[in-house]
């Protein structure tokens, strides 16, 4: 009895403490109203669930029906929400008053749900107008999944997509919404792991943190646990979803206390009745039971991405902008320098690769590294940056363009991102030309005979050709005169040219050989791994792919990035069957780099082994 009395005391006070720290965060801020329908695209009869979210206030005063022409509209519910219950974390203190409206139409068509004011102490505030778009009839969806009206209190399930449309490749936000009555007890664990979305071709991620909100649900407490995550397709085609949580409950044998509440409850007692079911007598409790519980089908499109797709396409789809730095600036031939490229932006970075060097020619490059910082709980918006070591081979005024492709699904068309080239100085490489000293000056003086000028009139004997001798050379030896190392400069600026032109022409031999045996031994291994290793389907078939580039890119000595099938097959000259192996093993390849490897098969079969295998055999220069 005693421990009975500090528990309950405990509880109390825990729940005042939520409660004052709740409003110390809430009820600073001005009041404000928003509205949101949980399916704006529903067939005639299905029921929808309209939500009139007040926040920043402690209650309003809001239309018990909403007229509206086609469609029956009546007030079912509220509940006071806050984000403290899950985690137990504050510092998203929040609190907002839920309206919950059943939306009913009646006939197919376009309606228009028209502004609602909602009174808040003196103020006034206007929900946003609504669209609601009726079909005749939907054959995918479930009763099972929508949010219970009319009395029900059964678990559900609601799937929401934040697009119907969409392209291989682009994530859609999505959100799951499980709700049941507040007293039952759910296994934890299978509430911490959530809802699975099985269906084949699809990547799901799932955001970290689960929010635990309470609703009154037609005068019915209840608990619902919301999912936030991404879902991308990996092949076209027309699908409907659904999320199935499969968990075990305890139904509570007897209760106390009546479980509906006032429709003006008191918050400190509705946070003290949540702290006593958190904290339940065991012996009010059933053995647990199974339970699955199954969303509505979410019905989307998927569009595949157009032909024609640039050369270094890797797959990223979304809208996405890049810089580009490197550094040191300064380096000798042969230093390493990072590249360090940064995509923004928003869409499917798990399936993106760095962006690459325009023009390769001339530098070595290593393989880049990346990490991602997200900036939603999904991975869809963020940054994810790429650090690229490159080192020249020779002297380079700077580093090429980085080339960075996607497809954009706004633009419906692909955008190649270019970078400018960063200014670097590269020393060092090969020796300049040596310049040729000159020639040392002649330090002695050459003897020279005496000359007899010339006389106006030459004698008539011929004495005179005895002394009228001319200019007199010197008797200089001739390596000593500069006229002749003039004269050798010359072959020799020839022949150190040709010494530097056979060097750099050895050194673009060397590196071509370099290339090639790379290539070669990438084959190799790569081949060795399929006959040899257990690879998931992803790794098998993507190890496939490459070799036949890097088989092409030897035969026609192109880049291997490049290559695809059309390619490979045009190089190889395959007859039109091996040509259709050739394009499913690409199609193959591109649909598991999209999905992942979580989706389908685990393993590739024998007869699939042995027909690749032998596809790789045939594709010989």
């Amino acid at each position: 009895m005693e421990m009975s009395i500090y528990a309950r005391t405990f509880k109390v006070g825990l729940a005042l403490l939520v409660l004052i720290l709740a409003r110390g965060g809430v009820f600073a801020s001005s009041p404000s109203v928003t509205a949101v329908l949980s399916n704006s695209k529903p067939s005639v009869d299905e029921p929808v669930e309209l939500q009139i979210k007040v926040t920043g206030a402690k209650r309003a005063q809001v239309p018990e029906t909403i007229p509206v022409d086609g469609l029956e509209i009546q007030k079912t519910g509220q509940s006071w929400e806050s984000h403290f219950s899950f985690s137990f974390n504050d510092s998203d203190s929040s609190s907002s008053i839920i309206y919950l409206y059943t939306v009913v139409p009646r006939r197919a068509g376009q309606f228009k749900i028209p502004p609602q004011t909602i009174r808040v102490g003196n103020d006034s505030l206007n929900t946003p107008e609504l669209t609601l778009n009726v079909s005749d009839s939907s054959p995918g969806q479930s009763a099972r999944g929508t949010a219970p009206a009319g009395g029900s209190v059964r678990p559900w399930a609601q799937l929401t997509l934040a697009k119907n449309q969409a392209y291989v490749g682009q994530p859609l936000e999505a959100q799951i919404e499980i709700g049941m009555d507040a007293r039952i007890l759910v296994d934890p664990q299978t509430i911490q792991v959530g809802p699975e979305i099985t269906i084949p071709g699809f990547v799901v991620r799932k955001a970290e943190h689960i929010q635990q909100v309470g609703r009154v649900v037609n005068g019915v407490k209840q608990r619902v646990f919301i999912y936030k995550l991404a879902i991308a397709p990996a092949k076209s085609g027309h699908f409907e979803i659904p999320a199935t949580l499969r968990t075990s409950v305890q139904i509570p044998i007897s209760r106390n206390r009546d479980p509906r509440i006032r429709r003006r409850a008191d918050p400190v007692e509705e946070m003290m009745e949540q702290m006593e079911r958190m904290m339940p007598d065991v012996d009010r409790y059933g053995d647990p039971t199974p339970l699955e519980i199954t969303s509505n089908r979410a019905l989307v499109d998927v569009k595949p991405l157009p032909p024609n797709a640039p050369p270094n396409f890797s797959g990223a789809v979304g809208n996405f902008t890049m810089t580009v730095d490197a550094k040191p600036k300064t380096v000798q031939v042969g230093d390493p320098i990072t590249v360090t490229s940064t995509i923004s932006g928003r869409g499917n970075f798990d399936r993106m690769n760095g962006p690459a060097l325009e023009d390769e020619r001339g530098w070595h490059r290593y393989p880049p590294s990346s990490k991602f910082k997200q900036d939603d709980d999904v991975g869809i918006s963020g940054e994810k940056t790429f650090e690229m070591v490159v080192a020249p081979n020779e002297k380079k005024p700077s580093v090429p363009p980085l080339i960075f492709a996607f497809f954009d699904p706004a633009k419906e068309n692909y955008v190649t991102l270019r970078s400018d080239a960063v200014p670097i100085q590269v020393e060092g490489g090969a020796a300049p030309a040596p310049s040729v000293a000159a020639a040392p000056a002649v330090s002695a003086s050459p003897t020279t005979a005496a000359v007899t000028p010339v006389p106006t009139q030459k004698p008539q004997d011929i004495l005179y050709q005895l002394n009228d001798l001319g200019r007199v050379q010197s008797f200089a030896p001739i390596y000593e005169r500069p006229t002749f190392w003039t004269a050798q400069l010359a072959p020799l600026i020839l022949l150190l040219g040709f010494i530097g032109w056979k060097i750099r022409k050895a050194k673009i031999d060397n590196l071509e050989a370099k290339r090639v045996a790379a290539l070669q031994q990438e084959s190799t291994e790569l081949l060795r791994k399929l006959r040899r290793s257990e690879l998931s389907p992803q790794e098998y078939f993507s190890n496939a792919s490459r070799i036949v580039q890097v088989k092409t890119a030897l035969a026609k000595n192109i880049n291997p990035n490049t290559v695809d099938a059309e390619a490979a097959a045009k190089a190889f000259d395959l007859n039109q069957d091996a040509r259709a192996q050739l394009r499913t093993l690409f199609e193959r390849s591109d649909e598991l780099r999209f999905s992942g490897s979580g989706n389908g098969a685990e393993t590739v079969s024998n007869d699939e082994r042995e027909e690749v295998l032998q596809l790789l055999e045939s594709l010989r220069g």
